[in-house]
């Protein structure tokens, strides 16, 4: 199963203030991660899926949750830690499974995680969550993409 990480990351390394994007929205972005994890299961916390209800991410969402529970959506399975995230998107078929956050989320997969695509905001903004910190000697930078507001790097993890 291959795990990878995407986010959205100030150059501060600040993801989110209050639940939303502290930067104004850039729609290729937007388009390129919409596309990216469509046709996968998406790893995310509980908060981060009740604020995406309206418009679910992925093929199904395996919610990370310290409290089992029931959700009122046929694609949304709980999950209690990594290991049994990745046993719910193996019990589905899936190849790979994307983590979307939020930022404890994102904190617990890091050592698990095999590639991570990063957009990268040009500038500093204030906010709550951040993404967190990564030894980049275990990782290589395989692709570098220019956008408009953003640059996408896809990091591919060294040695495993």
């Amino acid at each position: 199963m291959e795990l990878i990480s995407v986010a959205a990351v100030a150059a501060n390394g600040v993801i989110g203030r209050e639940g939303e994007l502290p930067w104004p929205s850039l729609p290729a972005d937007k388009a390129q991660y919409r596309s990216r994890i469509a046709d996968d299961p998406v790893v995310l916390g509980r908060l981060t899926f009740e604020s995406m209800l309206e418009d679910l991410p992925g093929s199904a969402q395996l919610v990370l949750s310290r409290t089992e529970r029931e959700y009122d959506v046929a694609t949304a399975h709980h999950a209690a830690d990594v290991e049994d995230a990745v046993a719910v998107a193996d019990s589905l078929g899936a190849e790979r499974a994307y983590v979307i956050g939020g930022g404890a989320i994102y904190e617990l997969f890091q050592p698990h995680v095999d590639r991570m695509f990063l957009s990268r905001i040009p500038r500093a903004y204030e906010g709550d969550v951040r993404y967190p910190d990564w030894d980049r000697e275990g990782w290589r930078l395989a692709a570098e993409t220019d956008y408009e507001g953003f640059t996408l790097e896809e990091w591919v993890r060294t040695g495993r």
